[in-house]
């Protein structure tokens, strides 16, 4: 708990899993006074309110902005970007302008929006993306502990104010996140690989599964690894549609070079090529296993 709050009103525009998220964490380390919600579905600020997830609410994007110490974008990533279009002209009529950051899986987007919106990076816009989530989505799935040992990834770009990114990255801090900070192009590419694609692979088995004669017993009798790896396909499909079209060309070089690979192993397997099919999985066993030292020495 801070000794004192750091900012006075947060505005979280999207009050879903993580804006909701974020607000409950922010709100128990005392990082700010007041929290404010902002979006289209009154339900949605209305059911926040009754949660105490948040203090008060508007419709009225122009008292969001007009309000907000920091305003954090934490729509999809397609919405993210036409939100960005409509605050940037607004804070320059501003005496005091917010720090604005935002949740997004995709970084180039929001970065050329920016770009062409403003003709340059606003210094107090500084990209943000937690790696945290869950397969349940919306504020009744709000969780103060969502980003405790988890990362967050800052991509500071040339033109930024290092008092802005210093104020999002204590904002990240506050939560209990590990904050690392990463190129806005690298951030694409590596979240293509180890995000992205997986949940579109995860979606493309379920649904081909689905649609196969023998769906019913598929289902049915499938085991753990199956319930594991497909988990993620029970996401919410409006967000993963907008990172997929975002993330557009990291997210294709991900899958061509995964392609390549399946057909390789689809090649072995036809041809009952032992050497390679052993080659390959004793890869990737050794592959996984370091990844998991990984994870394990980073939660000691």
């Amino acid at each position: 708990m801070l000794d004192k709050p750091a900012v006075e009103n947060v505005v979280i525009l999207g009050l879903g899993l993580i804006g909701g998220s974020l607000a409950r964490a922010l709100r128990k380390s005392g990082f700010a006074s007041r929290f404010i919600g902002y979006g289209h579905r009154e339900g949605s600020l209305k059911r926040g309110l009754e949660l105490g997830i948040i203090d008060e609410y508007t419709l009225d994007l122009d008292e969001a902005v007009n309000r907000a110490d920091i305003l954090v974008i934490a729509t999809p990533t397609l919405v993210a970007s036409r939100l960005l279009e409509q605050i940037l002209p607004r804070l320059k009529n501003l005496q005091h302008s917010p720090v604005v950051t935002d949740v997004a899986s995709v970084k180039g987007s929001l970065r050329d929006t920016a770009l062409r919106v403003h003709g340059s990076m606003p210094p107090g816009f500084v990209l943000g993306h937690p790696i945290a989530g869950s397969e349940n989505s919306g504020v009744d799935a709000a969780d103060e502990n969502l980003f405790v040992n988890h990362r967050v990834i800052l991509t500071p770009v040339e033109g930024n104010s290092s008092g802005a990114v210093e104020l999002v990255r204590q904002m990240w801090l506050s939560t209990g996140a590990e904050v690392v900070d990463m190129e806005v192009d690298e951030h694409d590419a590596v979240l293509a690989a180890t995000s992205h694609l997986p949940h579109l692979l995860a979606y493309a088995l379920v649904d081909a599964l689905a649609q196969s004669e023998a769906s019913e017993d598929i289902f049915r009798f499938a085991a753990g690894g199956f319930r594991d790896f497909t988990r993620i396909a029970s996401s919410d499909p409006v967000m993963w549609r907008d990172i997929s079209i975002a993330n557009k060309g990291a997210l294709l070089q991900a899958i061509d070079l995964f392609s390549d690979q399946l057909g390789s192993l689809r090649s072995a397997v036809e041809s009952e090529d032992a050497d390679a099919l052993y080659e390959t999985f004793s890869r990737a066993k050794v592959a996984r296993d370091q990844f998991s030292a990984i994870l394990a020495a980073r939660s000691e």
